[in-house]
């Protein structure tokens, strides 16, 4: 299998890649900032430097369409504009570019995608928080709005509040309302890799946070 995942080098994409990585298969990191290539290249993974607010759609779709070991059989796209970004970054980032994302992969043939969102983006953004996080719940909600109406053997992956902690292999798993609850990083990769192995779930909106079922069964309870 190989996949190409956009936002390279974000906390889950590289957990991610170090799983696929391990099981053999080729994982390609698209990445902003060339000076991340190396943490790619250590864990197995092949870095490819672009930036995807510049990017164009048929550049990419050259790329997918071009790479090697067989061609792409997924992508998932992991970007965010990240801390400290603002609200016009929000839009840039977290839904353009994965709008950017699908329309390649419509080119290139490449029907698997598979996208991380949040939680709470079908409700009215908190009023306690500022307008970054109003503008970070819209880009999400438009991103998922987006792929929902393209004829993509799409997921939609909505994780809890993401955590550091050790992966505990105990997940809560479904479709929405899951409850709002922590997920560790580790266990959010865990379960996008288990999704790239199971391609009979497809249509999906799911949400993630800690549960007590093991990843290999929550995916598996889904087909």
């Amino acid at each position: 299998m190989h996949v190409v995942i956009a936002g390279g080098h974000g906390q889950i994409a590289l957990r991610l890649t170090e799983i696929l990585a391990a099981e053999g298969h080729s994982v390609t990191g698209l990445i902003r900032n060339p000076d991340h290539a190396e943490d790619l290249t250590a864990i197995g993974g092949r870095p490819i430097v672009l930036d995807l607010e510049q990017a164009d759609a048929e550049h990419l779709g050259g790329l997918l369409a071009s790479e090697t070991d067989g061609g792409v059989d997924a992508v998932v796209f992991a970007a965010g504009a990240g801390p400290g970004s603002g609200a016009a970054r929000k839009d840039t980032v977290d839904r353009a570019a994965s709008v950017l994302l699908a329309d390649a992969a419509e080119r290139a043939g490449v029907r698997r995608f598979l996208q991380v969102s949040s939680m709470g983006v079908d409700e009215e953004p908190d009023p306690s928080r500022d307008e970054v996080w109003a503008a970070y719940i819209a880009a999400k909600a438009g991103a998922e709005e987006d792929l929902r109406n393209r004829d993509l053997d799409w997921v939609i992956l909505r994780p809890g509040r993401l955590t550091d902690d050790p992966p505990a292999d105990a997940v809560l798993l479904s479709e929405p309302p899951a409850g709002r609850g922590p997920i560790p990083r580790a266990d959010v990769a865990a379960v996008l890799a288990e999704l790239l192995r199971n391609p009979d779930v497809s249509g999906r909106v799911l949400e993630l946070r800690e549960g007590d079922t093991a990843v290999t069964a929550a995916v598996a309870a889904l087909r």
